[in-house]
């Protein structure tokens, strides 16, 4: 997957971009991150990027100029300026990001991320040119790039051969509309607090049985508002009914 990030910032992404399995993505070329810096499609001594919003009000507005230009630019060094894949906007205003829209990316084999700052960007990009607007989460941040980080690794877990086993992916919080079950590894005595005897068991069935009543068990006191999108079965919602005040007593 190549991924193009638009940003005021660049140096943001350099430690983003060397560590971790991002690394070792880029490393066995299952990803191509490139970073453009804004600033350089500007015509002007100073390199400006924003401006005053017309009709007044605080803050600084992003140019469309130089965002239309650079986008522009990409496609035209890379040639495919009539591929459709998603050009994606970073504002607080997107449809929120969640593990569903990441699996949806996933499946393209380009991207680009416009990371917004200042009071917003001019309109005409969201309208003419972005495909896409994408917030991370009910509140403000000073900049788009965070979020685009925060896509950017979500998106990049799914790749295939990017984690050490598929089975790393899919047993995420998320992925099934469920919070993760709780993970344990040595020793299986920690300060007398014990590993759950059925993880020691070797019995691989019950251990998953123990693993999905612990995920709904978790989603049902922590994010209780997931199950109504969680698929899971009749038994499941019963258990679910069945346990839900003696749940609340235990937390």
């Amino acid at each position: 997957m190549r991924i193009d990030i638009l940003t005021l910032f660049p140096k943001m992404f350099e430690d983003f971009s060397s560590t971790g399995i991002f690394q070792r993505a880029i490393g066995n070329k299952l990803v191509e991150l490139n970073i453009y810096n804004i600033r350089d499609y500007t015509h002007d001594k100073h390199h400006i990027v924003d401006d005053y919003p017309y009709g007044g009000g605080a803050g600084m507005v992003m140019k469309p100029e130089p965002i239309f230009e650079a986008v522009d630019s990409i496609q035209l060094q890379t040639g495919d300026s009539n591929e459709k894949f998603p050009i994606i906007l970073t504002t607080p205003r997107g449809r929120l990001f969640s593990q569903k829209v990441a699996e949806e990316l996933s499946q393209f084999d380009r991207l680009i991320i416009i990371c917004g700052h200042y009071e917003g960007v001019d309109e005409r990009v969201n309208k003419y040119l972005a495909t896409d607007e994408i917030s991370i989460g009910d509140y403000v941040l000073s900049g788009g790039e965070t979020a685009a980080m925060v896509i950017v690794d979500a998106i990049t877990r799914l790749i295939p051969g990017v984690l050490g086993s598929v089975e790393s992916a899919r047993g995420d919080s998320y992925s099934d509309g469920l919070l993760e079950y709780p993970q344990y590894t040595r020793p299986p005595v920690f300060r007398e607090w014990e590993v759950p005897e059925i993880l020691l068991s070797g019995n691989h069935g019950e251990i998953a049985r123990w693993r999905r009543e612990q995920s709904i068990i978790r989603t049902a006191l922590r994010r209780p508002e997931l199950l109504y999108k969680a698929e899971l079965t009749d038994k499941e919602r019963q258990f679910i009914k069945d346990r839900l005040d003696i749940l609340s007593e235990d937390k």
